[in-house]
């Protein structure tokens, strides 16, 4: 009968850690872009708002489907 080599291939737990740490990164990323494009959207809100009034608001909301 031949031997066979049997090769295993084993993860560490650096390479484990290292993987987690750079999802970790990655969540957190992406967490904070998605905080920032919806605060810029509340502030966008209020200044049409505070331009317009919240009517005159809606009916040029309104309006922009129309033209």
């Amino acid at each position: 009968m031949k031997e066979q080599n049997i090769s295993i291939k084993e993860r560490s737990a650096v390479q484990d850690n290292t993987a987690a740490e750079l999802n970790k990164i990655a969540v957190s990323g992406i967490s904070m872009a998605s905080a920032l494009i919806g605060c810029w959207a509340v502030a966008c809100f209020a200044s049409g708002i505070i331009s317009s009034g919240p009517v005159g608001l809606v009916a040029q909301f309104a309006s922009s489907f129309v033209s």
